[in-house]
């Protein structure tokens, strides 16, 4: 087989290859960086500063795959908090060497890193429990709760142990603080890899969860297991394992935003993870506040506070958006898409609201019915597109006529069209029929009418609607009028003389 051919199916190969499919190279990395580790541990002196340089270089990796992640643009804003995440642990672990190796009398350095750890965790714990499409006042409301969750984590660390040092049971208890942060975050992120619906940010939640289970399981290990191993020992190689298999995840071919999800979550569960996701913050603040009450009763208060008025808050914004889009649909959904003006929903209400007001007042009402003449003939001739774009400029030239606050123009069907005009008289109400009716020739609008341009016929009805509740009989006798209109010729304007009916 020549090298032509062998490079064709290579290249079909790999072009069959899944996005996100693991290598042999990337297994080789992610076992040969641990491996190196270990060796320059055992082999080399002295240890504890070649094992920092592994420990700090791998969280620096997951960092920089993480943020050329995201500067691919697809989930930014998912890439960039856990680029963050990785920014801080290595701040940490350079705290670290700082308190044991370059400035080991500086006590404060030791809380700086155990700060920097927790704070790790604010951009992950933002990441699993904001859901990405809400508002950015809903998302910055969001961040203020994890960053009160991180400071909470972080004065329950000294509530049990000083800068210094900390009793048995004061260690013991950090490492289950750190267990409760990292499987809260794990437990989320697996929630959100379940409940995505895109496969751009299942993908994002799917690395997030294997990474968050591998720290867990990591950190559960060295926290209660290696808990009098210093820095430097062989168990070391295992704290980096977490981060250079999230640099290998972060490197792997993204997927298309638009991919199909293979196997889609539940509508049902979807909808349980989107109710439920506000409460996530909340809650959690919650319980990381009431422990507090007897040490920091002070603190405990705040946090209590916290996490109800930043519900609050939270739920204010939701529902504000919620009421705006309401009357975003609603308006929509009174609007004829085509033309721009009243659809018949709009036109009923309001002539039945109109209707009533006037026989309460004793007042009159004015109905009129448009319709463009020859309008089938028009289609036939000139096609659909045409006849569309007569309809819209027919619907603003009438509706540029009908001047007053109160009158409304709708699209009645097909090509008719109706205005309601309040408060009109057959007088008043027939001179804006008969200017509407010149505005529409004045267009001079091509058309295979005999009059070779569009014209529309006008019926129109006007009375006292005064003992009467439906309007039925004034839309009946405008349509009369209209059927008159058309009948004696069209491109005219028909009023309908009724009786009074009082």
């Amino acid at each position: 087989m020549d090298g032509r051919i062998l490079g064709e199916d290579a290249g079909r190969r790999r072009a069959a290859r899944a996005p996100g499919a693991v290598s042999f190279g990337s297994l080789a990395i992610l076992l040969g960086y641990p491996a190196a580790h270990l060796a320059a541990v055992l082999l080399l002196s002295p240890a504890k500063p070649i094992s920092f340089a592994f420990l700090i270089l791998a969280p620096l990796m997951a960092c920089i795959a993480c943020a050329l992640r995201a500067r691919r643009g697809v989930d930014v804003d998912g890439w960039a908090g856990l680029s963050l995440a990785m920014l801080l642990w290595a701040g940490g672990m350079i705290a670290n060497l700082c308190a044991d190796i370059l400035l080991p009398d500086a006590g404060p350095v030791t809380g700086l890193s155990i700060l920097l750890y927790v704070l790790y965790g604010v951009p992950l714990t933002f990441l699993v429990a904001s859901p990405e499409r809400e508002l950015r006042s809903v998302r910055v409301v969001d961040g203020l709760l994890a960053l009160a969750l991180g400071w909470l984590f972080f004065v329950h660390t000294f509530t049990f142990a000083t800068i210094d040092n900390a009793s048995q049971d004061g260690v013991l208890n950090l490492r289950l603080m750190f267990d409760i942060q990292n499987l809260f975050i794990a437990l989320f992120a697996l929630v959100r890899y379940r409940a995505s619906t895109d496969a751009a940010r299942r993908a994002f939640f799917r690395t997030l969860t294997l990474f968050a289970f591998v720290y867990l399981a990591v950190a559960a290990y060295i926290n209660h297991f290696q808990m009098d191993a210093d820095f430097g020992s062989p168990s070391d190689p295992l704290v980096a394992l977490p981060f250079v298999l999230l640099t290998l995840l972060a490197s792997r071919t993204p997927y298309a935003a638009h991919r199909p999800v293979h196997r889609p979550p539940s509508p049902r569960f979807v909808l349980l993870v989107r109710a439920g996701s506000p409460l996530m913050l909340p809650v959690t603040l919650l319980a990381v506040s009431g422990p507090l009450v007897t040490r920091a009763p002070g603190l405990a208060v705040t946090g209590f506070i916290g996490a109800l008025l930043g519900y609050g808050l939270r739920n204010i914004l939701v529902q504000m958006r919620s009421f705006h889009e309401r009357e975003r649909l609603d308006a929509l959904s009174r609007v004829d898409p085509l033309t721009g003006i009243a659809n018949r929903r709009q036109f009923d209400e309001t002539l039945q609201r109109e209707w009533n007001r006037a026989r309460r007042a004793d007042g009159e009402l004015a109905l009129l019915l448009i319709d463009i003449d020859h309008f089938k003939l028009l289609n036939d001739s000139y096609g659909h597109p045409v006849g569309d774009a007569r309809l819209r400029d027919v619907a603003a030239t009438v509706a540029a006529c009908a001047a007053r606050a109160g009158d409304l123009v709708a699209r009645y069907g097909g090509e008719e069209f109706a205005v309601i005009l309040p408060a009109s008289g057959a007088e008043a109400a027939t001179e804006l029929a008969e200017h509407m009716r010149q505005a529409v020739a004045g267009l001079a609008l091509a058309s295979p009418a005999p009059g070779e341009i569009v014209t529309v016929s006008i019926g129109l009805a006007a009375f006292r609607p005064a003992g009467m509740e439906d309007p039925a009989r004034l839309v009946a006798m405008t349509d009369a009028a209209l059927y008159r209109a058309k009948s004696g010729g069209r491109n005219r304007v028909v009023r309908w003389e009724a009786p009074d009916p009082a």
